[in-house]
């Protein structure tokens, strides 16, 4: 499964790519205005069957509320395709300076990053501190929110009903979402000035995210085709980095699930 996303600029850069590990619902919730919240609370946003935000202990997880993917695939397809070389622009690299994040400013590179879904689409530096939290808090406090997509939680609970029935291994899900923008502004402008320049297609990394998409997920696929008689019946595994600190890329500037 691959597609864009808005990308928190603490942890990477347009036209990055992310490998996630988990992927978390937003939708399943319950909500309060934000002009009605109580005083000491951080959100109007509280996880599903619970009465407060990040109410301690957590309860049961609802289906499709986390999908947790098979780690060791994640790090070999990770593995295999953090030295590919991603498209950059100058448009991009105009963007990424006006973000004082690290990791906002570099090129563009392959990483493992836990991935946020939501039929919303939200913006806003505020917004981006909940999702951190939202995502923290559904994995124990093991997942980082990297990305914020839309479908791929339907898609795995799909996924998770036809491996019930035997026609998928859930075991070879893999999920990439690569950054076409990022998910609050730039400093200076404000949260609305920033969601009115994002349109579909006008994001400053689209184009690009698109060909990253396609040049890490082919050189997965690629390879699990080439070599099919050997992870035929052996789903492949690496080793597994979670570090953010990789090799930078060169710049190319042409186009060209729950576990067992």
């Amino acid at each position: 499964m691959a597609g864009i996303a808005g990308v928190d600029p603490e942890d990477s850069s347009l036209g990055s790519t992310a490998w996630a590990e988990s992927v978390v619902d937003d939708d399943l919730a319950h909500e309060i205005d934000a002009r009605e919240i109580p005083r000491d609370w951080k959100t109007g946003y509280v996880p599903l069957r619970r009465s407060v935000p990040y109410e301690q202990p957590p309860g049961p997880v609802a289906e499709g509320q986390v999908f947790h993917l098979n780690v060791g695939l994640v790090n070999w397809a990770f593995e295999l395709t953090r030295d590919v070389p991603l498209m950059d622009s100058e448009a991009m690299q105009k963007e990424r300076r006006e973000y004082p994040n690290a990791n906002a400013q570099r090129p563009p590179f392959v990483l493992k990053g836990d991935q946020l879904a939501a039929s919303t689409f939200w913006h806003g530096k505020l917004l981006d501190q909940w999702a951190n939290d939202w995502v923290r808090y559904h994995t124990g406090g093991k997942g980082n929110y990297v990305t914020t997509a839309m479908e791929d939680t339907g898609t795995l609970q799909s996924l998770t009903y036809l491996a019930r029935a035997g026609r998928v291994d859930l075991n070879r899900v893999l999920v990439l979402r690569t950054a076409s923008d990022y998910d609050q502004p730039r400093p200076g402008i404000t949260a609305a000035e920033g969601m009115a320049a994002n349109k579909i297609g006008k994001y400053t990394g689209y184009l690009p995210a698109l060909e990253s998409a396609w040049r890490v997920g082919n050189t997965v696929v690629s390879k699990l085709v080439s070599d099919w008689p050997r992870y035929r019946d052996h789903v492949p595994a690496g080793a597994g980095l979670r570090s953010l600190e990789y090799p930078k890329r060169p710049m190319v500037t042409s186009m060209a699930a729950l576990p067992k």
